[in-house]
């Protein structure tokens, strides 16, 4: 699989590049944990270093730099994940267009998925009994539709003009989903619950889905749509109800996403305490005040072996698994 993308994507005058994975800042998502570690100097001087979860801030600097089109393989570490889906060193491939828009990147996905299935020798992606067509069209969908359609939820109802969440009327709507809010759920965990009961598992069901169109609040690293501020350039590829993908069209100002990721990790402090703050990359915030605008999106490259091959669990297309914690 990974030698025939590297091959589509050097036929269309990509660069390959290789990301350090030692990073000032692992990324400020509020829920993705990180592995912390220690430089230390000649005289034993230390200071705080993290495994990347993504490659992304690092790739972001190389268009800062003058890259216009390029991609990469990375290890990649997230901490306190473990499940089928879901292990604490996995392979990601990312990949980066400057000047185009993010919708492009729907069309990459189709390849990469055809490619997948032609080197695994299947014509179908499975999982858990449900399939998909590699070689389909990819399905279009919007977030707003898919919350209407599955869960009978007006999501853009609880958005203000500015895109602002609004707290009360996610709540209302999810109870009457059926959904119970904890009295310590926000907009943003209310989201997400009602995303994995009732959106996630329809997607990418007999041909994979885009699910286009995020809310603002949910699309940290990206820029808002032109026709409408409340949601945003943010797309995930599902294929047997399994994301694949997470893509943007990227933020290029740097003030908002340093606002942006100040609320993130205040979410994390209030989740996870304020010791799980993760520091923010300033190198980053002033590459992006000279990255030209660019879409670029990231895609589990051991989740598409599984469905390729018809895995079951995570471990099955790694070569070395981390052993699990004993109990």
């Amino acid at each position: 699989m990974i030698g025939a993308w590297r091959a589509d994507f050097g036929a269309r005058d990509f660069m390959e590049v290789d990301t350090a994975a030692l990073q000032t800042s692992p990324g400020n998502e509020a829920h993705i944990g990180a592995f912390a570690t220690n430089l230390t100097g000649p005289a034993g001087e230390t200071r705080p270093l993290y495994l990347h979860t993504s490659p992304e801030f690092a790739c972001k600097k190389l268009l800062a730099a003058g890259e216009e089109r390029i991609f990469t393989f990375a290890h990649v570490f997230r901490n306190g994940e473990r499940g089928a889906l879901h292990h604490p060193e996995f392979t990601m491939l990312e990949w980066y267009r400057v000047g185009e828009p993010y919708e492009v990147l729907i069309a990459d996905c189709g390849r990469i998925l055809a490619e997948a299935a032609r080197a695994a020798g299947t014509t179908t992606l499975r999982f858990r009994g449900k399939e998909a067509d590699p070689f389909a069209e990819i399905e279009r969908l919007t977030v707003a539709q898919a919350f209407e359609r599955f869960a009978g939820i007006d999501l853009l109802a609880t958005l203000d003009a500015q895109g602002r969440p609004d707290r009360a009327a996610l709540a209302a709507q999810a109870a009457r989903a059926g959904v119970a809010p904890a009295p310590d759920d926000g907009w943003s965990d209310l989201f997400s619950k009602l995303l994995v009961a009732f959106i996630e598992p329809r997607l990418g069901l007999g041909r994979p889905t885009a699910l286009v169109e995020y809310p603002a609040c949910e699309a940290a690293l990206a820029r808002p749509c032109a026709h409408d501020p409340r949601v945003a350039e943010r797309f995930e590829l599902y294929a047997c109800g399994v994301e694949l993908a997470n893509a943007f069209g990227e933020l290029t100002d740097p003030d908002e996403q340093r606002r942006r990721f100040e609320i993130e990790m205040d979410e994390r402090a209030r989740i996870y305490g304020p010791g799980e703050r993760h520091p923010i990359d300033e190198d980053f915030l002033s590459a992006l005040a000279l990255m030209p605008q660019a879409c670029g999106i990231a895609l589990g490259v051991d989740r598409l072996a599984m469905l390729a091959v018809g895995a079951s669990r995570i471990e099955q297309v790694i070569w070395t698994p981390v052993a699990e914690i004993e109990s």
